[in-house]
């Protein structure tokens, strides 16, 4: 998980790539019960164009936390608890771990406070 936090504060795209598995999916839920899902395309196309614009996603991660850890199988299921605007934000990673094959995220679900933008960006570009 560090690897892939510290990868992120870099905006690293090309470890972010190895680190998201081929069927990576990241799953947005907001508190008003709004979804979207990305796919690694569309995940990794924010951050290339984040880091392009000089942006990134953070300046620190002294706010992470693992509240939770689990496996199953060739699985495992990390909760991430970080803070934002003064509120806390929730993530679960499932991490797929195959023997004899790199390990990588297979789901990334956030939990936000709104994320009407991302749901009108993601059918703008459905509809274009």
């Amino acid at each position: 998980m560090w690897n892939y936090i510290k990868a992120g504060l870099a905006m690293d795209v090309d470890t972010l790539d190895q680190l998201y598995d081929p069927a990576f999916e990241n799953v947005r839920v907001d508190e008003s019960g709004q979804t979207v899902t990305l796919t690694k395309a569309q995940f990794m196309a924010r951050f290339r164009a984040l880091r392009e614009q000089g942006q990134s996603v953070g300046d620190s991660v002294d706010d992470v936390t693992f509240p939770a850890t689990t496996d199953f199988g060739d699985h495992a299921a990390i909760i991430m608890r970080r803070v934002k605007d003064n509120a806390p934000v929730l993530y679960a990673f499932i991490w797929r771990m195959d023997e004899g094959q790199p390990t990588t995220i297979l789901r990334e679900i956030t939990f936000d406070k709104d994320i009407s933008y991302l749901v009108k960006m993601v059918q703008a570009a459905k509809d274009a």
